[in-house]
């Protein structure tokens, strides 16, 4: 039998390397996107090499209704991978309101109740994990992303307290918090910029999106059986 994992945010660079590591793991996938068409097309390309069921699935998580189109698409389903995300750079007194309604929804509302709708088809078999890609910065926050680290921060909340809720029907609930990763959120730096963040880090580089989707894959794996509620950072020591 199949088994179907939701990744929102799919057509981005750890999205898509999830997607990689769960197809190649054996999973058919709904490939969350929003705007992004051509990278979900590439990544389409890239799945044709394995044998499973992958469907696209258009939504705009920023908008108050849109998990509500996400969730109307889903059918089996066996693991969830919360990923869609943007953040907001800025000191907190120029933040602008509807740039925060915005990243608040994204992360936390329809996250929220994307799994509340998608619950009873986790449960109807027993099984299945969710895991939230939240950040290093929902773990110690960071000046001038004081909006998205709140964010964050209750995106990891919501993993240790649904995982309680969840335990019972079999269902595991974890997070990871990666730190740098070599991503487009990072352009925003110049070179000399990347440069000391990754001096500043112990191992002495940025992280890789396929280092972020093997942690992925391995909490949604029954190698993690007995793992739920946990936060795995994925930083090189940057901060523990």
């Amino acid at each position: 039998m199949k088994k179907f994992a939701l990744i929102t945010g799919a057509s981005g660079s750890i999205g898509k390397a999830v997607s990689l590591k769960l197809a190649a793991s054996g999973y058919s996938l709904y490939l969350h996107y929003n705007k992004n068409k051509q990278g979900i097309h590439e990544l389409l390309d890239e799945l044709g090499q394995y044998e499973g069921e992958y469907v696209p699935v258009q939504a705009d998580l920023a908008s108050p209704r849109g998990y509500l189109d996400l969730a109307g698409s889903i059918f089996s389903l066996d693991a969830i991978v919360h990923n869609a995300g943007n953040s907001v750079y800025g000191l907190l007194e120029d933040l602008d309101e509807m740039d925060a309604e915005a990243l608040i929804q994204v992360h936390i509302t329809s996250p929220l109740l994307l799994t509340k709708k998608l619950i009873p088809k986790l449960r109807h078999k027993q099984s299945g994990g969710i895991v939230i890609v939240s950040s290093i910065w929902g773990q110690t926050g960071a000046a001038c992303e004081v909006a998205y680290s709140m964010a964050k921060g209750a995106q990891i909340s919501f993993a240790k307290a649904l995982s309680k809720e969840l335990a019972p029907s079999g269902i595991r609930v974890n997070a990871v918090a990666p730190g740098a990763i070599h991503t487009p959120m990072m352009a925003g730096f110049s070179p000399e910029e990347v440069e000391a963040i990754a001096e500043d880090i112990p191992a002495g580089r940025l992280g890789s999106p396929d280092e972020v989707a093997e942690s992925v894959k391995f909490l949604l794996s029954e190698k993690a059986s007995y793992i739920t509620g946990q936060v795995l950072a994925i930083n090189g020591g940057w901060h523990t």
